[in-house]
């Protein structure tokens, strides 16, 4: 007989341990073949006293992302944290707007004029919040898990540009690298937020 008492799988680790955290879209983004131009999906995220902007990429006006923050009575200076999933213009274009705002990338924290050299990979900002190296679209790809009340949510940048994928990314580094960060997202999440559509609930019609 095998013993199972002790035994974890990936998804036990991956997964945060809380579920204090909400989640708001502040833009939902969109590509050429959605929309006027391009523009990114834009998320804020708290728990306690974390308040955390993810890729706060382009938008047609800043105003789309002040106002939005305003409408939850918030203002840029109250911004703790920045989040990029990568390093793509459009997915960091007004990270600027922040100037209180730590800084996280794939590989280290900034802020001012210094920064922490640190792996994304099982950095918790919370236990609600934890980061994923997810590299495929790019090789500095990072996923910010989102543990909530309703289930988890995936902040993803551009591993999903929206929930039809697409199925084969046109400008990604490792398309095997990809589709392995896909999977493991999606043996995690009950909601994705992709880096340019709106959230999404993954099915067996997800691209893989």
């Amino acid at each position: 007989m095998t013993n199972t008492e002790n035994t974890t799988t990936a998804a036990d680790t991956d997964t945060p341990r809380g579920r204090s955290a909400v989640h708001h879209v502040l833009a939902t983004g969109y590509t050429g073949s959605t929309g006027p131009g391009v523009a990114a999906t834009i998320s804020l995220v708290i728990d306690g006293d974390a308040r955390i902007v993810f890729d706060p990429g382009m938008v047609s006006h800043r105003s789309v992302i002040t106002d939005a923050l305003g409408e939850l009575g918030l203002k840029t200076d109250d911004i703790t944290d920045v989040v990029l999933s990568h390093h793509h213009p459009d997915n960091v274009m007004n990270a600027g707007l922040f100037t209180s705002a730590r800084v996280h990338d794939h590989k280290a924290i900034y802020d001012g004029h210094g920064w922490t050299t640190r792996d994304a990979e099982g950095h918790e900002f919370t236990p609600s919040l934890r980061l994923l190296e997810t590299p495929g679209h790019s090789h500095e790809d990072i996923t910010l898990l989102v543990g909530t009340a309703d289930g988890l949510v995936a902040l993803v940048g551009d591993l999903w540009w929206r929930a039809d994928g697409p199925a084969e990314d046109p400008v990604t580094v490792d398309r095997e690298l990809h589709r392995a960060s896909r999977e493991r997202v999606l043996g995690l999440a009950d909601v994705i937020v992709p880096g340019h559509g709106a959230p999404f609930v993954p099915d067996a019609t997800t691209p893989r």
